[in-house]
């Protein structure tokens, strides 16, 4: 079975944030990702991290425009200036609480001009962070209207052209599902390029076990593609509280 990771930006919601990760610890997980973790000065989160024996996976990037901006736009033309001084913001909390990956979003734009901008800030954000493992994740245009990273073929083309060994790919299968019809289709072509995975079932992204993706035949090609990563739950719990959400972590 794979290395599992709990969302605390989606799971154990039923808690205030920082009982979240005793929650996290005491269901079995050894490690967690935050979404956006800004609203709580990073001291605060590295010792609830501390004090459970936590790994921190995964942020995101950039913090959330709280002006009403969208949020992410590494590949809208223009928006460089705004996106290095985000960057350099997301690090000053990696200084802190060291996460094992940032997850760059992309925004929403389209066409080459798009495409040139999310190669430039992902080159300039791994050249300024060299010891930094970025992320790149497709999301689906079902949940995600009129983002620029919307197919995995595109995430790979995205790669190619940044060519930086700190930048790889984040899969997530209830996104991947959503995309291309079949999440285990798109693990077994591009395992090779992921660093990161996340589960959650389509259509709704809730557990695994409620939708089409068979989790169980999913964990084995993970654990056949010599994947060592971490595989963290990203899903709404269907259950009131998420403890009762979490059979299939069972083998």
């Amino acid at each position: 079975m794979p290395r599992f990771a709990a969302n605390l930006s989606l799971l154990f919601t039923e808690l205030p944030y920082l009982d979240r990760f005793q929650a996290a610890a005491d269901s079995g997980f050894t490690a967690v990702e935050i979404l956006f973790p800004y609203d709580m000065a990073a001291k605060e989160t590295r010792r609830a991290l501390l004090a459970n024996g936590l790994e921190l996976v995964l942020i995101n990037a950039p913090p959330p425009n709280y002006t009403g901006g969208q949020p992410g736009y590494a590949a809208v033309p223009g928006g460089e200036a705004r996106f290095q001084s985000d960057i350099r913001r997301v690090l000053r909390y990696a200084d802190v609480l060291r996460p094992g990956l940032i997850h760059i979003m992309s925004g929403y734009a389209s066409g080459s001009d798009a495409l040139h901008s999310f190669v430039q800030n992902l080159q300039w954000a791994a050249d300024s962070a060299p010891q930094q493992k970025f992320t790149i994740e497709p999301l689906n245009p079902v949940s995600q209207p009129d983002y620029f990273l919307n197919s995995y073929d595109l995430a790979a083309e995205v790669l190619d052209r940044v060519n930086r060994p700190n930048v790889g790919l984040q899969y997530d299968s209830f996104h991947a599902h959503m995309i291309h019809g079949d999440a285990q289709a798109v693990w077994e072509q591009f395992h090779p390029r992921v660093i990161h995975a996340q589960i959650g079932a389509a259509p709704y992204r809730s557990e695994p076990g409620r939708g089409p993706t068979d989790f169980q035949n999913l964990f084995s090609a993970m654990d056949a593609s010599g994947y060592t990563g971490w595989v963290s739950a990203e899903y709404t719990p269907s259950t009131s509280r998420t403890s009762q959400s979490l059979d299939w972590m069972q083998p």
